[in-house]
């Protein structure tokens, strides 16, 4: 006898229900609401195979509601999947489990990304259904053809990310798209009519979106309005009209069901009122079971898949493994190397922003699982090469995207390729509108994904655009993120250097910040050897007795070079060191660091912008030199004599310190 929907429906209401009471903390309200919907989609839609999570033609499920994370893991723990079980459901919101208060991403979970801050969900959802369509493309509808399905809260919809992304989707007729939205009309503070007034289906109907309106209680109309999207030319949204605490007597429909655990005696009464009999986390074996089949039926649609690829031409499927699923990037240094000894013969004056156009020309080729884009300024961060094809709506044979005037929904949609699996995101702006992506870079370095941000105009060099395009405190905010290497490149040798550090790293994000202005080429020797990996080098000293070092990054190592130049004249030996990535220098042996940074020597560090970041290198008498206010608009070299970052300011600073 089959087991009604209503019983599977409330598994996951009570396993919702009993982990945020035990744990104390939560928010049961979305799981209670939006059950229905989710079984439907598991028992009926979603593609998923729970033995092997990181299939890579499987449906995504993302949760951007995240604060409903019990949802995910209900789901996650009925359907078998091996990471999450019944005592990590107990052990919600504690230490070391993996039910953590929001989801948090982790390969091959079940967990697709991480989510909380409300609307990354929705552009992580987005670049996940972009990699679909270029990778659909390129290998043919048989090998990839996957959805994904999204589960968003009005919290999604009013954040300003949710219209980036929603009007790129739209733009780009994400066909495979599908948005529920739980419009349950509360949030925490009360009725979402205290803040918002939207006609939602007029806004989403001028993104080019398709939106149904369903009663998100009803199996029928929920299963039907799937299925229509699923033949939808567009993407869909699915406006659900759900009670949020769905069966709470007291609760139901009201905000003091979104934020905390119900208590023991509504727990009761709900138990009593959807007549569910059991204990605390106990699911009947029948109703287990039936659960369980939705995962069986996952391993066999894999299983055809696979046939379907065996089935194939075999180069296909040869290029499909080694490029998207096993890449190892093993031409990349030889690539490199041959590349620096070409510009080691020229040595070219060039911005560094130039520089990274290089790179990216040389190694598109090498690596077609590249995927580049720019907020509007491909020809400013010059992220576009003869190499790039654009992707559009008609076409996603290419390996370019504008992603127009949108920072912040660029930074989440890279994640979202990233996450997808088999592709490398990298994406464009000015280093000031880093501000604007800074959300989607911290859950970028939380999560360990491997995709580039390209940064330039990265100070007072970009000139007469003036303070309010001149970045001071970025480049601090950024190093201050965890697990994200920033490197500032001095250099074309030193770029292709970064570039290539970045594209083997493997759980760490990277920032490159690039230059506006014109850079001479100062690596000296040794092209085998990539000098930038260990963070920091000496660049040049004019003697082993030297008494002071120059520690400077990016355009400023020229400058150091220049100081070094004049203290010469004036007997003052130095020594001076580029440091393009403070974070990979940090890492390095105790050894390695006194010897850069002598303790006995004169420490002062350059750089055009705070000097915050820069403070825990200096000893003794050492000074960070840089920018602590906001810049001027004037052609860029009196920009930094103005701010006394000129040579004759910073010897004359040195020599004054040398005789304190």
């Amino acid at each position: 006898m089959s087991v009604k929907l209503n019983h599977l429906t409330n598994a996951v209401r009570f396993l919702s229900i009993d982990a945020v009471q035990k744990a104390n903390s939560g928010h049961p309200g979305m799981p209670m609401g939006m059950a229905d919907v989710a079984t439907v989609l598991f028992k009926y839609h979603l593609r998923f195979n729970p033995k092997n999570p990181e299939w890579i033609n499987r449906d995504r499920f993302v949760l951007s509601a995240g604060h409903g994370s019990m949802l995910l893991y209900s789901l996650l723990y009925l359907t078998g999947y091996k990471s999450i079980s019944i005592d990590d459901i107990k052990n919600f919101r504690q230490l070391n489990s993996i039910c953590a208060g929001h989801p948090e991403y982790k390969k091959g979970s079940g967990i697709e990304t991480t989510t909380g801050p409300l609307g990354q969900g929705l552009g992580n959802a987005v670049g996940m259904a972009i990699a679909e369509e270029i990778l659909r493309k390129k290998f043919g509808n048989s090998i990839i053809n996957n959805k994904t399905y999204v589960f968003a809260s009005d919290g999604d919809l009013m954040e300003g990310i949710s219209h980036e992304v929603m009007s790129l989707a739209g733009h780009l007729k994400l066909k495979n798209l599908v948005v529920f939205f739980d419009n349950n009309k509360i949030s925490i503070d009360g009725s979402t009519s205290l803040s918002v007034s939207d006609n939602y289906k007029k806004r989403f109907e001028a993104y080019g979106w398709n939106f149904l309106d369903i009663n998100g209680h009803d199996e029928k109309k929920i299963s039907n309005a799937i299925s229509k999207a699923s033949k939808s030319k567009k993407p869909t949204l699915i406006s659900c009209k759900t009670i949020i605490g769905f069966g709470s007597p007291n609760k139901s429909g009201k905000s003091s069901s979104h934020g905390s655990p119900l208590g023991e005696d509504e727990i009761n009464l709900v138990r009593k009122k959807l007549k569910w009999k059991y204990k605390p986390f106990e699911i009947p074996q029948d109703i287990l079971n039936e659960w369980r089949k939705m995962g069986d039926k996952g391993e066999l649609l894999e299983k055809k898949w696979r046939n379907t690829i065996d089935s194939k031409n075999s180069k296909i499927i040869e290029e499909f493994k080694n490029t998207y699923i096993d890449s190892d990037l093993k031409d990349l240094e030889s690539l490199v190397e041959k590349e620096k000894s070409k510009y080691f013969e020229t040595k070219p004056s060039l911005a560094t922003r130039q520089c990274s156009m290089a790179v990216i020309e040389s190694i598109s080729n090498l690596l077609p699982q590249l995927i580049g884009g720019s907020a509007d300024l491909s020809g400013s961060n010059n992220t576009k090469t003869k190499n790039s094809k654009v992707i559009n709506s008609k076409n996603f044979n290419g390996n370019y995207i504008h992603y127009g005037v949108r920072e912040h929904g660029m930074a989440s949609v890279m994640n979202g390729l990233a996450l997808y699996g088999g592709l490398i995101p990298y994406g464009g702006t000015f280093l000031i509108f880093s501000d604007y992506c800074k959300p989607s870079i911290r859950l970028s370095a939380l999560m360990g994904l491997k995709l580039i941000y390209i940064f330039s105009h990265d100070s007072i060099g970009l000139g007469e655009d003036g303070p309010t395009h001149q970045p001071v405190e970025q480049l601090a905010g950024l190093r201050a993120i965890p697990n994200l290497n920033v490197f500032r490149p001095a250099d074309i040798s030193e770029t292709f250097e970064c570039w290539e550090i970045a594209l083997k790293s493997k759980n760490t994000p990277s920032a490159i910040a690039l230059s506006r202005q014109k850079v001479p080429y100062i690596n000296p020797k040794n092209l085998k050897e990539n000098k930038c990996e260990k963070g920091a080098y000496v660049v040049n000293l004019t003697s082993h007795e030297s008494n002071v070092t120059l520690v400077a990054s990016g355009t400023e190592v020229e400058l150091a070079l220049k100081v070094q130049n004049k203290l010469k004249e004036n007997n003052i030996h130095s020594k001076v060191v580029s440091m393009p990535c403070m974070e990979l220098f940090d890492k390095q042996p105790e050894d390695y660091r006194k010897d850069i940074l002598e303790e006995n020597s004169l420490i002062i560090t350059l750089e055009a912008g705070s000097v915050m970041s820069w403070q825990k290198y200096i000893k003794n008498k050492g000074a960070n030199l840089g920018i602590d206010k906001f810049g001027e608009s004037a052609p860029y070299k009196e920009v930094y004599k103005h701010l006394k970052l000129s040579e004759e300011d910073i010897t004359n600073f040195i020599q004054k310190k040398l005789r304190e």
